[in-house]
Formats: structure tokens, sequence, C-alpha cells
């Protein structure tokens, strides 16, 4: 099973287009050493040729450039993207799916009912795909069973759902629904190996615990150093909490979720990195703390086989 990471931060990119905090004017002067991410998306393939695409960045042109085997060429119009799957209905990972309006079969995509809902109203995606190629919801039903994906023959996929909020546009923001936001386990039924995947993490639940200290790979919410990251800035008046997800530093926070698991070798990896996430700065302090519990920071075109 492999997995790519096609985009690694958080909503906005980095450098985010119109942000000028210390990071973004850094990397665009070359002062800081730091590397240009796009947003965030991850694809797994069991051959190497078909892929499933989880999450549809508004970046995806641009990742799919930068990765050759999801272009693979085998006739005249064709690409290595078999099916979508998005874990939420947020603008960072569903725009990407208009980029693929110019398939010549309907697109298979995995939602839940919640994601399904808001991308046939709230953020009518779906509807707007239908004048083009068209869009053939998978349901992901959340009742405890594999999910299975045609593509990915020998790998099973079980989605959690997690804690968290629907996007503005959802008509049911302020009502939360069981699925509005889902974590992954990709599982190779070869090797018996596991990969965690969440990059939205507002709260570690007791099932999301145990999935995460029975994985091989933890590829987990890196957004926020610090819980008032964006107010401190003057850049937001939300915390980590209010947007979904868990800061890293401090009691309670993602380093020390990771340090709580049991010690075996489990690679540790955050993605969906803010822009104004000093993690991002190769040779800074977070950065260093982070090496220092075994920590590492996703970067686009990372790679594992698991």
């Amino acid at each position: 099973m492999k997995i790519k990471v096609l985009g690694s931060s958080a909503g906005g990119g980095f450098p985010q287009w119109n942000c000028n905090c210390r990071n973004c004017d850094g990397v665009r002067r070359g002062t800081l050493k730091a590397t240009r991410r796009t947003q965030s998306s991850i694809a797994v393939s069991a051959n190497g040729e078909d892929w499933l695409l989880v999450n549809a960045s508004p970046d995806l042109l641009a990742q799919i450039a930068a990765n050759p085997d999801l272009q693979p060429a085998r006739r005249a119009r064709d690409s290595g993207i078999a099916a979508v799957l998005v874990i939420d209905a947020q603008i960072d990972h569903v725009t990407g799916l208009l980029m693929l309006r110019e398939r010549d079969t309907p697109l298979p995509l995995y939602a839940t009912d919640a994601v399904w809902q808001d991308l046939c109203s709230g953020f009518p995606v779906a509807p707007i795909l239908s004048h083009y190629c068209g869009v053939e919801h998978r349901r992901i039903a959340l009742d405890g069973a594999p999910l299975a994906v045609a593509a990915l023959n020998g790998v099973q996929i079980d989605a959690l759902p997690l804690s968290s909020k629907a996007p503005p546009y959802s008509p049911h923001r302020h009502a939360p629904e069981r699925g509005d936001n889902i974590g992954l386990v990709f599982t190779n039924r070869q090797t018996g190996k596991r990969v965690f995947y969440a990059p939205g993490l507002g709260a570690i639940e007791a099932h999301v615990l145990a999935a995460m200290r029975e994985a091989d790979l933890l590829l987990v919410d890196g957004t926020l150093w610090t819980g008032d990251e964006m107010i401190r800035l003057g850049l937001s008046k939300k915390t980590a909490a209010d947007m979904g997800h868990l800061e890293q530093s401090g009691p309670g926070g993602m380093i020390e979720v990771l340090d709580s698991l049991e010690a075996r070798h489990v690679r540790k990896v955050l993605i969906h990195i803010n822009n104004t996430n000093p993690i991002l700065v190769e040779d800074g302090p977070e950065r260093r703390i982070l090496t220092e519990h075994g920590i590492e920071v996703a970067y686009d075109g990372m790679t594992f086989e698991i």
C-alpha cells in the first residue's frame, strides 16, 4: 500500500496568498528556512497505478502535475485517480472536485450522509458536476462495516466519526451531525499494517485513541502550535478549539497525546499545517521539540509504503 502526501498545508496553503505573518513573509523573501506547501490531500494506492484521492484540494491541478503517477497516460483521456473520498465538506477539501469535471464517466465519490447533504445544498458541488461528468455517490455508512473501494484491492478502509463542526455554509452548521468529519484507518490486508489519517482532530475520543494506538503510521492534525496562535497574531478571533483542531503544545496537546502511545515503532507525522504554525520553520525551536519527541512534519511529495 502506497501513500502520497499531495498537499500538507491547511486551508490557504503556505504561503497564504494574502498573509504577511512572519512565516509567509519569510518564505516569500527567502529569509526563512521553510518549504512551500499546497492544501491538504493524500492519495492511496494498492498497485501504484490506481489511486484513491482523499480530499480534493483547490490545488489539485498543481498536485497532479507534481505527481506523474496520477497521470499514467494509458489512453487519450486518462487519470490514475479512480475515485475520491472526502472526510468533510470544507472548502479546502472539496473545491478540487470541480477540477475533475472533464471526466468521461461519473466521478465515484465516497462521503458520509452529512457531507453529501452539504455537497448537494450549502456548497452544491454535486449539482454543478451533474452538468459535466456527473457524480456517483458511494455512501460511507459509519455502521462499523469496512468500506470497500474497488480500486484498492487488498486495502481495508474503516471510517471513524470525529467530533467537529460542519462548514459555515452547511444547513446543519449549528446542529452537528454524526459524519460531519471523519478519520480513516487504512489496513494493508497482506501485511496487517495500518495507517490512521485525521487532518482535523478537535478531541481525542476513546475510539480515536484506540485507532491511533493500533496504527503503524499516523498522519494527524498539525494545524496550530498553540490554541490562541491566530488570536495573538491578530489574524482571527477563533481559538484552535473553535476551528475544530487540537493544538500541538501544552497540556492535552497533540505532542502529549502522541507521547502517551505505547512504546513501539510507529511513525508520527503532523499534516494540515497552518501557515502561521512555527513548526514550518525547519531550524526553529518548535521543530526541534518535535524531533525530540520523534514527531515528523509532512511535506508535499512525502511518500510512504506500508
